[in-house]
Parts: structure tokens; C-alpha cells; sequence
């Protein structure tokens, strides 16, 4: 897919010098920039999900259940 942007001078010389210092080409290295912009967005928009969802239950451990765990665990002799 084609497409044209706009950005700052001072932004596309510094993407030109890191396109040829990796040497790939410009169109290369913008496709790499927005697939790693897009994936911490994505991963972002899933973090802030789960923090919704968790934010309305309790983080309380139920006591018997902390007692039954403790019991669950083989005594060893040190």
C-alpha cells in the first residue's frame, strides 16, 4: 500500500540516517515503526481492559481458602 505523510524535516533526516545506518530502505523502516507503534497501543489497550475488569472485584484472599493452602504444602525436615 502507497501513501504519502507529512512530517517534520528534522524527523526525516534522522529517519533517513537510521534507514541507512540499518540498511533497509525508508519505506522499510516506516513500515517497522508503525507495526511496533500499533503493537504497544494494542498491548496498552489490553492492559487498560484487564485493569477495568480487575479494578471492580476484590484483591482479598479468603481465609480459608489461605488456611487450605497452607495445609496443601508437604512438610519437609530441613
Amino acid at each position: 500500500m502507497k501513501t504519502a505523510i507529512s512530517i517534520p524535516d528534522e524527523l526525516f533526516e534522522q529517519a533517513e540516517e537510521l534507514a541507512e545506518r540499518l540498511q533497509i530502505t525508508r519505506s522499510r523502516l516506516y513500515a517497522l515503526a508503525v507495526a511496533d507503534y500499533t503493537v504497544r497501543h494494542r498491548s496498552k489497550a489490553v492492559r487498560e481492559k484487564l485493569d477495568d475488569i480487575y479494578s471492580e472485584q476484590s484483591a482479598e484472599v479468603d481465609e480459608a481458602l489461605s488456611i487450605m493452602q497452607g495445609l496443601s504444602i508437604p512438610r519437609e525436615e530441613w
